[in-house]
C-alpha cells in the first residue's frame, strides 16, 4: 500500500478543482475542441466573461490549463495527461 500523502493530497486537490460542473464542463470541451479562447467558451456556456475567467484562474493555478497568447488572445489547453486521462473515462 502506498502511504506517501502528498500523492493522495495533489490528486485530492486536483479532483476539488475539477468537482465544479462548470469547470469540469470547460476541461471538457478544452479536451474535445484541442483548446480554446474565453469568447469561445462564454458563448458555449452562456455565462458571463468573467465568471468563466475565475474558473480558468482556479484550473490554471491547479496546473490542470495552461493558456497561450497569440495576439490579443490566449488560447487555453490542458496540460495535465492525468486530468485528460480521467475525464476521457468520465465521458467514455
Amino acid at each position: 500500500m502506498n502511504t506517501n500523502s502528498n500523492d493522495f493530497n495533489e490528486t485530492a486537490e486536483m479532483l476539488k478543482v475539477l468537482a465544479h460542473p462548470i469547470r469540469l464542463c470547460i476541461v471538457k470541451g478544452l479536451i474535445e475542441n484541442g483548446g480554446c479562447n474565453v469568447s469561445h467558451m462564454q458563448d458555449c456556456l452562456g455565462i458571463p466573461q468573467s465568471t468563466v475567467s475565475q474558473h480558468l484562474q482556479k484550473l490554471k493555478t491547479a496546473g490542470i490549463i495552461e493558456g497561450k497568447r497569440n495576439g490579443l488572445e490566449i488560447n487555453y489547453t490542458v496540460c495535465d495527461e492525468k486530468v485528460i486521462n480521467l475525464v476521457n473515462t468520465l465521458f467514455e
